[in-house]
């Protein structure tokens, strides 16, 4: 009876290299490997479509945000040259209220009063009236408020006293200068005199 004893087999061996390779191969580093499966036509036109909607969105966002800054800008910009001249113009309003008082710190007109009196009145009233008139025609206007109901936002109340018959109380019975605007924006509040 022949025995045989097991020999250990040699790493290096043939027969012993290919069953590791193989076991190699089986495992989970072989499925890793693998490629993913190609997506399917619906599927790549489903995602094609969803990226463009997605894109879209953010196109439509940006062109809504673009609209309303050139609404903004062009806003302002129509502000800014309505009013840039807003001091300018409330300094040229003092001057037409002096014209006015001066006006008016004539002597009343008189039978037989000296012409160069009554020229010089009516020289001054038709500086008045031109000067006036290029205000309005740049934005400026002015508004006597007398027997027009008080409004606060645009009179400034100097004093109080009884209202005369037929006026209603709370009306502006007297008025010592004419509120002014520029282009509908309050210059300067008229001083007047409030009946109670």
């Amino acid at each position: 009876m022949t025995h045989t004893q097991d020999t250990p087999k040699d790493p290096h061996a043939p027969g012993a290299a290919e069953a590791p390779a193989s076991a190699a191969t089986d495992g989970p580093a072989a499925e890793a490997e693998a490629p993913p499966p190609e997506p399917t036509t619906e599927e790549r036109i489903a995602a094609l479509e969803a990226e463009t909607a997605t894109l879209k969105d953010r196109w439509l966002r940006a062109e809504a945000e673009m609209q309303n800054l050139r609404a903004r800008t062009t806003r302002d910009v129509q502000e800014a040259r309505a009013y840039a001249t807003q001091k300018f113009a409330r300094d040229v309003v003092e001057a037409a209220e002096n014209l006015r008082r001066g006006i008016d710190a004539l002597p009343a007109k008189a039978e037989g009063e000296p012409e160069v009196l009554t020229k010089i009145r009516d020289g001054i009233e038709g500086v008045e009236r031109a000067f006036l008139g290029i205000l309005e025609r740049n934005g400026v206007k002015r508004d006597d408020p007398t027997g027009k109901p008080f409004d606060p936002e645009m009179h400034q109340a100097m004093a109080e006293q009884p209202a005369p018959p037929g006026v209603a109380p709370g009306s502006v019975v007297a008025c010592w200068t004419p509120a002014w605007t520029l282009n509908g924006r309050l210059l300067k509040p008229a001083m007047v005199v409030v009946g109670k």
